[in-house]
């Protein structure tokens, strides 16, 4: 049954300690991540993470869920607002699912379910995503969402030896609720 932070696949939920074998294993499956060599993590710098997302404070609406199945309660990822504009109304989202468990509509619910209680309840008007040039399966994600590209930055990042452009994208709140709907049926 959808509920506020539940829809047809998958649930929203706290980020708890225990969490943090689910997030190490996210990383080492992922590898290089599109190409970026990332230092080793420790064990113990994971469980530290997930304890900190466990009593974080929701400060200025930047915060981090856990994404689940709905079925089975099994960790997938994680999706949640990084950066915020509160006074002229934006926010940044991004959204991460484990390697083992793309391509099934995880994200895209994730995302819905994000931008829902975004625009619904905290009365955001734009919802932004930062997304690197060459990562098709987000930049077709946010796009099937109804994300706009609105610029690019050109060699903005610094990984794997070269520069890369940083696709910015963005929806407004009525282009959510004529695609997706604010309030749920």
């Amino acid at each position: 049954m959808p509920s506020s932070w539940t829809g047809h696949r998958v649930r929203l939920r706290a980020v708890e300690p225990d969490d943090w074998t689910a997030f190490a294993r996210f990383a080492e499956d992922d590898g290089p991540r599109g190409g970026r060599l990332d230092l080793p993590r420790s064990a113990e710098s994971y469980r530290a993470w997930a304890r900190e997302q466990a009593v974080a404070a929701c400060d200025d609406d930047r915060f981090r869920l856990a994404v689940e199945t709905a079925d089975t309660g099994e960790l997938v990822g994680a999706v949640g607002s990084d950066r915020t504009g509160r006074r002229s109304g934006w926010f940044e989202c991004d959204v991460m699912i484990g390697a083992a468990h793309r391509r099934k509509g995880y994200a895209t619910e994730a995302v819905v379910l994000l931008l829902r209680f975004m625009f619904a309840e905290r009365r955001y008007h734009k919802c932004l995503a930062a997304v690197l040039d060459h990562n098709e399966a987000s930049l077709a994600l946010f796009r099937g969402l109804g994300f706009l590209e609105e610029g690019r930055l050109r060699e903005h990042v610094f990984f794997a030896g070269r520069h890369h452009a940083l696709v910015m994208m963005g929806m407004l709140v009525d282009e959510f609720d004529q695609r997706h709907t604010i309030c749920r049926p």
